[in-house]
């Protein structure tokens, strides 16, 4: 769930799909999974060894559902235009945009929020929750927590405080963003590395292990270069070769591998329109990653990974597969 869109059928809470799923960036129109189209991926995913683990953002990133129910909006007027968050939420003295009825189809964050003194709050977040937790058989539940800008920075301890109780009274394990570390997470839960060394060691000083996602380095939306034609590219460009030339295990200093339970690369679609897109963005950096993440840092050298990737543009071509030719590689046809 974001901003744009809500997109998993929520039973308890039908206008969540029904007004928030509705659209999409661009204005277009959106699209939701239905709960039984859910449990079909999960049960692919079972058969490929994958667990699904859902993210609900939240209290941020949360204007889909703000659309979709008026009683979770507080009607405070904002204070400025929506912006790209700060990199630690709540360092700005702004306030929430009411979006109550509003479909939200740009791609700027930071400027959405639940609010701690609606009585609706915790009944909607519980609600969502419980259902996610029924339908998810994997451990981890994704409570988002990233970029809440206008969230006042005691609230946001204390919504983080109450999402993990909650979680947990579901028989979930709680994952967030590691902006969660400035809350009392618990050893439990899984903190997702994305930007903030400090944040990192705030989480690891709490006893939660690290996903690895910096965005220099897995983020799969950012343009390989100036001139690729999709993508954003606020944190720099990442090309094939950044992609694989870090280890995760020095990518904060003082945290080693047994802080870090694994990698994630990510991709968001904002600029995403169908799956030749998704396609071009992934390969060739999603190898890269793959190896990142799964071959010790004394076997993974450059110059003989190139050389093997180069090898598998025949395969990719045989299987209709769109990839980004980079010139760094010496593609085989």
């Amino acid at each position: 769930s974001d901003d744009q869109g809500w997109r998993i059928e929520i039973k308890s809470w039908p206008n969540l799909t029904t007004t928030g799923g509705s659209t999409q960036v661009g204005g277009v129109k959106g699209g939701y999974y239905t709960q039984e189209q859910y449990a079909d991926i999960i049960a692919y995913a079972q058969r490929q060894f994958i667990t699904i683990v859902p993210e609900i953002d939240m209290p941020g990133h949360i204007n889909a559902a703000l659309a979709s129910y008026a009683e979770l909006n507080a009607g405070i007027p904002i204070s400025r235009e929506p912006g790209r968050a700060n990199p630690i939420q709540g360092s700005q003295d702004v306030t929430a945009k009411p979006t109550a009825g509003i479909s939200y189809t740009g791609i700027e964050v930071g400027f959405s929020t639940l609010r701690l003194e609606k009585e609706a709050t915790f009944r909607f977040v519980d609600d969502v929750l419980r259902e996610m937790a029924a339908m998810t058989p994997g451990p981890y539940l994704h409570i988002g927590g990233d970029e809440a800008e206008v969230t006042k920075k005691e609230d946001y301890k204390i919504f983080i405080n109450r999402f993990q109780e909650m979680v947990k009274a579901h028989g979930k394990k709680m994952i967030g963003w590691e902006d969660i570390a400035q809350a009392k997470i618990n050893a439990e839960a899984l903190a997702q590395h994305w930007h903030s060394s400090e944040l990192g060691h705030m989480a690891v000083e709490k006893g939660a292990k690290l996903i690895m996602s910096p965005a220099k380095r897995v983020y799969l939306d950012i343009q390989y270069d100036s001139t690729t034609r999709l993508g954003l590219h606020w944190p720099g460009y990442v090309e094939v070769d950044a992609a694989y030339n870090w280890d995760p295990a020095t990518q904060i200093e003082g945290i080693g591998k047994e802080h870090i339970a694994g990698v994630e690369a990510a991709l968001w679609c904002e600029t995403i329109k169908n799956m030749d897109d998704l396609e071009y963005m992934v390969f060739p950096r999603l190898p890269a990653a793959a190896e990142v993440a799964w071959t010790p840092a004394a076997d993974r050298k450059w110059e003989t990974f190139k050389v093997r990737l180069g090898n598998q543009s025949k395969r990719w071509k045989a299987m209709g597969i769109d990839f980004y030719r980079s010139a760094r590689v010496p593609w085989v046809d």
